[in-house]
């Protein structure tokens, strides 16, 4: 029996040995290391399901990451072929997302070593990812500190980026017209917003998650179905210090979703609700710190992160976005 569940997108229940989980369900075995591990699926979101494959394992590693570990020491997956597709069309596409999966998991330099195959109505990947480390090998996600700053890893906005691009290529779609007729984004500028997404939902988060210990992380969550705001008040009700708070200063939009945000159709993007695919890390760290683990981040992944904001005191145990926060467009 498992001490704690990981519920999804950050809901859990408290662990056996008084260390209070997040992301993640993180058990004290009998030898005296810690099993932590994660469960996550996802129904299509991109055209390709190689893509889709990859984007799936991404997800699921991505709780692992957040605790700061680097390796994942297995996964199981959890994969759903569509009964509604041509024998053929099932065929292509169940090969693809398990290829792309096991692709990721590669990268990972994990290994798949099981799983559950069922038909379904809809092609659904996702899978269990697991690793067992010692004490000190991970960052417990109870420990910010006032005075903490708020790094995140990857840009928001993936939410709006898949629906433009379904939108474009729906019939007779009223949003894209309404898109199209007051020229708020040009067809290059979508197809520009799926790409970043898409590049951002397929990239692991392992490098984010295995420096987070060399620059002092306190402690950290990854951004997803409950956006930016609701992971960060997720992350703040479960600090171990009683009278601590969130605010957010600053958030990094893909180019072009405030804009359809605000105009077409509001998915909540800029107060913080708008649902993110395989999203950033969100992590509490000194500020000494940031510069130097954004600095090398960017020289492994190739991309930028933000200070997106502060951990301070507050007795309400409160997450917010500042009135005058910056949005920037990346």
């Amino acid at each position: 029996m498992l001490s704690s569940l990981n519920l999804g997108d950050g809901q859990n229940l408290g662990t056996a040995d008084g260390r209070i989980a997040l992301d993640c369900s993180v058990r004290k075995t009998r030898q005296g290391h810690y099993c932590i591990s994660t469960t996550d699926f996802f129904f299509p979101l991109v055209d390709s399901p190689y893509l889709q494959g990859r984007i799936g394992a991404a997800n699921v590693l991505s709780d692992l990451y957040a605790e700061g570990v680097e390796h994942c020491d297995f996964v199981l997956m959890l994969l759903a072929a569509c009964r509604d597709m041509d024998p053929a069309e099932r065929q292509i596409c169940t090969q693809e997302m398990v290829r792309g999966f096991r692709d990721a998991c590669t990268e990972a330099e994990t290994s798949v070593t099981g799983g559950q195959t069922v038909l379904n109505p809809w092609p659904i990947i996702g899978g269990v990812a697991t690793t067992v480390v010692a004490e000190g090998e991970f960052v417990p996600s109870d420990g910010a500190q006032i005075g903490d700053v708020i790094v995140l890893t990857k840009p928001l906005g993936t939410q709006i980026a898949v629906n433009v691009h379904q939108w474009k290529h729906t019939a007779n779609s009223k949003h894209w017209k309404q898109i199209v007729d007051n020229k708020i984004v040009t067809e290059e500028q979508a197809e520009d917003m799926m790409h970043a997404a898409v590049c951002s939902m397929a990239r692991l988060n392992r490098n984010g998650g295995r420096i987070m210990l060399k620059y002092k992380a306190n402690a950290a969550t990854d951004v997803t179905g409950f956006g930016i705001l609701g992971h960060a008040q997720n992350l703040t009700e479960n600090q171990s210090q009683a009278d601590l708070g969130m605010e957010l200063h600053t958030l990094p939009l893909i180019a072009g979703t405030r804009a359809v945000n605000d105009e077409v159709l509001n998915f909540r993007l800029t107060v913080g609700y708008s649902a993110e695919t395989s999203g950033g890390l969100m992590i509490c760290m000194p500020p000494d710190q940031a510069q130097g683990y954004m600095d090398e981040l960017e020289e492994l992944d190739g991309s930028k992160s933000w200070i997106i904001g502060r951990v301070v005191k507050d007795p309400n145990r409160k997450a917010i976005i500042t009135d005058d926060c910056k949005f920037l467009e990346v």
